[in-house]
């Protein structure tokens, strides 16, 4: 006999807004990863074509970590929440590695700089995901199927504009408030430095806005709200081994996107990697070297690409923070499916224009693009896939469905640097390009995913 059906209760704006605020600190750390670990890492010697190598890391640890956290985090239940104590661990975590990244240089007594960075980026993307997925979960928790399109569009403000404020950090040290971007051999200038220990607390901060401001579900009333059947092995098999089980039996809707999660991150981290050292070299033309073979003012052209880069992945995540806005009225009017396919197709239409253009200004627009890509990949693949998934297994379906996140990022990882010196000469503008096409083969995936929620509307 089928449980009796309890509503949850919608939740105003400013209820949705406090959230997810969390993510706007996490975000701006990533960010500042995001934008800046590929100089770090090649300040203290990584070559350009290695640098994928490095950046296996942060999709590694989702893989491990995000499954076990969204495991755990659905059978914790603790005075401070369900969901909140990982919020918390992972933000303080994934500070210290931040503040520490930077400045791996103090640890060369020990080991190379360049692993003690590579070993703080491993923390951080650890401590990333600990708190990331919690929040992915708690917007499912916490509103009723109509409000989830609205919850998941907030997260996506958020998190754009804790993006826009970490990408542009660096810059607006440097050349607003008069910071030193100078840096001597090796070392990272300390405009760098100074963003990630101001990035690290305001993510504390952030989390913490969240943590208290936000009341969870206790256990027996999320059991009131659960829709389904109630059988033996609702609550059965509690165990790590029951992450496997639940994998092999995933719903057909979480498979059907993996398709469309896999080429979208395969884009996203092709971008991510690639843009610093391709826009460097096809707009502001430094030669086609290592970072530590490039002469004094060369590396100075190098690090004011950077810089550039930083802002406009700021605008990106600005447009996707604004984009988002306007996500639920287009999922309404246009279907989910739609409106994620057609925001995917612009995005690779934005990266694809980046070989053509000559002029650092122009990839503004180029970027326009990829933040509506943007915008759509954080909101509607997970809007679509809450409506499939059985609330007492959200946190742990959450975290499997970030395999479809990982892997791609893990092959482009492999695969990347070797295509980059072997079969691109060197060049990584062409590394943007294959993830232009990327995004466009997502677009056409899209189409085959059934989305539970809008055929039950129907």
């Amino acid at each position: 006999m089928a449980a009796m059906t309890h509503h949850k209760p919608r939740l105003s704006f400013l209820q949705i807004f406090n959230m997810s605020f969390g993510f706007l600190g996490i975000q701006m750390g990533f960010a500042l990863q995001n934008v800046n670990a590929s100089r770090i890492l090649q300040s203290f010697g990584a070559d350009v074509h290695s640098l994928s190598w490095f950046w296996i890391i942060p999709p590694l640890m989702g893989l491990i970590v995000q499954p076990i956290i969204g495991h755990y985090s659905d059978i914790t239940w603790t005075r401070m929440g369900r969901r909140k104590p990982y919020f918390l661990v992972g933000s303080l975590l994934a500070a210290l590695g931040l503040i520490l990244m930077p400045q791996s240089g103090i640890f060369v007594a020990l080991l190379p700089a360049l692993w003690v960075g590579a070993g703080f980026l491993m923390i951080m993307d650890a401590s990333f995901n600990i708190a990331m997925e919690p929040f992915r979960a708690l917007v499912a928790d916490l509103l009723p199927s109509d409000q989830r399109t609205l919850g998941y569009s907030a997260q996506t403000i958020l998190i754009g504009v804790g993006a826009v404020i970490g990408s542009w950090l660096p810059y607006a040290l440097s050349n607003w408030f008069g910071v030193s971007s100078d840096a001597p051999g090796d070392q990272v200038p300390y405009h760098i430095i100074l963003s990630f220990v101001i990035g690290a607390v305001c993510m504390v901060g952030a989390v913490l806005v969240t943590i208290m401001s936000v009341k969870e579900f206790p256990p027996e009333e999320l059991v009131r709200y659960e829709t389904e059947e109630k059988s033996p092995e609702a609550g059965a098999n509690k165990g790590f081994m029951a992450i496997f089980s639940d994998f092999a039996k995933m719903p057909d809707t979480m498979r059907q996107l993996a398709w469309t999660q896999f080429f979208s991150w395969f884009a996203l981290f092709g971008m991510w990697v690639f843009s610093t050292p391709a826009i460097a070299h096809h707009i502001y033309g430094t030669p086609l070297v290592e970072f530590k073979d490039l002469t004094d003012a060369q590396k100075e052209i190098y690090q004011k690409a950077g810089d550039w880069v930083g802002i406009i992945f700021g605008v990106y995540n600005g447009v996707s923070a604004i984009f988002a806005f306007f996500l639920p009225y287009l999922a309404k009017k246009l279907g989910r499916r739609a409106t994620h396919a057609i925001s995917l197709i612009i995005g690779g239409i934005g990266l694809i224009s980046i070989y053509f253009i000559s002029n650092p200004i122009m990839l503004i627009l180029s970027m326009v693009g990829v933040g509506i890509a943007w915008a759509s990949i954080l909101a509607m693949p997970y809007a679509i896939l809450a409506g499939s998934i059985p609330a007492r297994k959200m946190g742990v379906y959450m975290g499997i469905f970030n395999f479809f996140i990982v892997l791609p990022q893990i092959v482009n990882a492999i695969i990347g640097g070797p295509l980059v010196k072997y079969l691109y000469g060197g060049n990584a503008i062409y590394a943007l390009v294959v993830s232009g096409i990327a995004f466009l083969i997502a677009a056409v995936s899209v189409f085959r995913v059934n989305d539970v929620d809008e055929r039950l509307a129907n």
